[in-house]
């Protein structure tokens, strides 16, 4: 599922920052902006900008120049909107009143994506130039995009685990890669493309370092299997300013795919195993989130802490122990909680 980067949504309040006479804070989704004063009443409609939208070079985003502005050879010129913090107050995205945008159709409703309307695309810096490696085509089917829905886009998804038991694993910090096998080969893949097995991806080297291909093969013929999918975070010296401190690269697994099935947590672990690979660090199994994490606040703090080698932690993210669709998101129910303290720290 792509993500939501601009839409349209609710202001549902508006609340004064302490000790400001130019600003306060509204809220909108499970997200909190500081905006100016008087320029939003609970229950306005808003253009809502995302963290990491990437903004183009317009009047209306002008104000943002000393702030945001961004020059880079892949993104060219735009606006990078990130957490920032204004009188003590977190402030997570843009909001802005619709007026502002003419092109907005006046039938515009809650949750209108408009992204492209807008001309805004999704602050990254092009896999070829970070991770390395050759590459010789997009993914192959069987190996989804690893986006995964953030609490404060979708609240109503706290609800989703009421009465399921759920596990909550640590969100490492490193490179989405993926390794599968289907009726066309072995394949090694990042985040948006496959990789060429020449000794120029550090990934495929790893692969090849530990014999993962010729472990994966044995596992799909003895399991009769059609495909493999295996996704995991490759974390190493170079890749995201090495938060884990690590010392050598690591991968660890927190998807698996049997036949085109993302398998539940036991079968993850049963499989990782099996194949000697290392998983995502699972940091609590329970039930009924709801009852223990009711909000999108209590969430945020639970995702604070630090890696084992003292880095912040990124954040955490949680599923249900058995695979269960979501409407809510279109896709398996999961989402991710990432740390403020971290992208007050990290985000750049």
């Amino acid at each position: 599922m792509s993500r939501k980067l601009v839409s349209i949504q609710k202001v549902w309040n508006v609340e004064p920052i302490e000790g400001a006479d130019r600003i306060e804070l509204a809220h909108v989704l499970g997200w909190q902006c500081v905006v100016n004063k008087g320029q939003f009443q609970p229950m306005d409609l808003a253009v809502y900008f995302q963290i990491d939208s990437y903004l183009p070079i317009r009047p209306e985003f002008e104000f943002l120049r000393k702030s945001c502005y961004k020059k880079t050879d892949v993104m060219g010129e735009g606006f990078k909107l990130r957490t920032m913090t204004f009188k003590g107050q977190i402030s997570q995205g843009l909001l802005l009143p619709i007026s502002q945008f003419p092109e907005i159709p006046a039938d515009a409703q809650i949750g209108d994506d408009v992204t492209e309307l807008l001309g805004v695309r999704k602050w990254e810096i092009e896999e070829r130039a970070t991770t390395g490696g050759n590459v010789i085509g997009t993914l192959p089917y069987d190996i989804p995009h690893t986006d995964e829905t953030r609490v404060q886009e979708n609240p109503e998804l706290i609800q989703a685990f009421a009465g399921l038991e759920y596990y909550i694993s640590t969100k490492m910090d490193g490179s989405s890669h993926s390794i599968g096998i289907d009726e066309e080969g072995f394949h090694v893949t990042g985040h948006n493309y496959e990789y060429k097995n020449d000794g120029s991806s550090s990934f495929y080297n790893l692969v090849n370092e530990r014999g993962y291909q010729e472990k994966v093969e044995s596992f799909v013929e003895e399991n009769r299997l059609n495909t493999l999918t295996i996704q995991g975070e490759f974390c190493a010296p170079g890749i995201q300013r090495n938060r884990l401190r690590l010392i050598k690269p690591e991968w660890y697994v927190f998807t698996i795919r049997e036949n085109g099935k993302r398998v539940g947590l036991k079968r993850m672990l049963e499989i990782s195993e099996a194949l000697s690979m290392t998983t995502v660090p699972i940091e609590e199994v329970n039930v009924d989130l709801p009852s223990k994490y009711p909000t999108v606040e209590a969430l945020l703090e639970r995702a604070d802490g630090d890696y084992p080698n003292g880095g912040k932690k990124e954040g955490i993210v949680i599923r249900p122990t058995e695979p269960v669709f979501c409407p809510l998101i279109s896709a398996s129910l999961s989402m991710k909680v990432v740390s403020n303290k971290y992208l007050l720290k990290n985000e750049g």
